[in-house]
């Protein structure tokens, strides 16, 4: 596994707030993880501000790629607009949260013609990235067959930061692909049928896609840049296909309230994996 404090320095670029280590409960379990990731980009695209999440409070959607999470805290003489701007802290026990037993170096694997499987679906592997396996075993009901290789378990799933709607899964489809068949008229559909019109979150089953959106941060730890992924499995029954090839988007009806949507979420993606890459 690599240092503890680098793989809390990537939580915290997920995250938008400040990971701290605790030797007692955890704040955060890996579900909350995905679904603060997930959550904040679709509030995101809906015009919010903020998020509210249970055990951590109210967490900043505004872009954080400039500010140390790790720095000192505001002056007790800062003022309201220096306080608001502070990121929150939360506290993680390592043991409780990483799984090394499973962690998997990727980083010099090159699986050329090689195929995968995962629930009957194709398996893109992360190569090139750096697993840290994060500890989800018997944590849901229904057994761990989802997390496994065979026929019932979900299929793979990247998610980097800054998927969001702006990906579109029809209307928002890249301007020099209209004329492939049947987009028109997938555009038209899309007017009348709500589910088209890309509301919700996005992932891929491509790695290589979510690298284009994914957070970097600079370690503290050894000085150097990463990049950070967030590997999940997705529920096969809970997803839509997106025009776009690879895209994945799981749906959030209008006027679903935070409860429901985080429901939501939880239902449709599961962490396994953070993966780190050095830049």
């Amino acid at each position: 596994m690599p240092d503890t404090q680098l793989c809390l320095e990537a939580l915290s670029a997920l995250c938008g707030c400040r990971v701290e280590p605790t030797s007692v409960d955890s704040q955060l379990t890996p579900q909350d993880l995905v679904n603060i990731v997930a959550l904040k980009e679709f509030y995101r695209q809906e015009g919010f501000q903020t998020l509210e999440y249970p055990s951590i409070g109210s967490l900043s959607l505004q872009e954080a790629d400039d500010v140390d999470l790790y720095g000192p805290p505001p002056a007790l003489t800062a003022g309201p607009a220096e306080s608001a701007g502070a990121a929150a802290t939360v506290k993680i026990n390592p043991a409780d949260f990483f799984h090394p037993q499973y962690d998997y170096d990727f980083t010099n694997i090159k699986d050329g013609n090689k195929k995968f499987l995962r629930g009957n679906e194709q398996y893109l592997r992360p190569c090139g990235w750096n697993r840290v396996a994060l500890r989800v075993l018997n944590k849901y009901d229904g057994g761990d067959g989802w997390l496994g290789t065979g026929s019932d378990a979900w299929p793979v799933s990247y998610h980097g930061h800054g998927m969001d709607g702006s990906l579109g899964i029809i209307v928002t489809h890249k301007a020099d692909c209209v004329d492939e068949p049947g987009f028109l008229d997938a555009a038209a559909a899309s007017i009348t049928i709500p589910q088209t019109k890309g509301r919700g979150v996005y992932s891929t089953r491509d790695v290589c896609i979510a690298e284009k959106f994914c957070k970097k941060f600079k370690s503290k730890v050894d000085g150097k840049t990463y990049k950070v992924v967030l590997q999940s499995r997705i529920n096969p029954n809970k997803r839509k296909e997106c025009q776009r090839e690879n895209y994945w988007l799981i749906y959030v009806p209008e006027g679903s309230n935070d409860i429901q949507t985080r429901a939501i979420v939880q239902e449709s993606l599961r962490p396994y994996g953070l993966l780190l890459k050095q830049v």
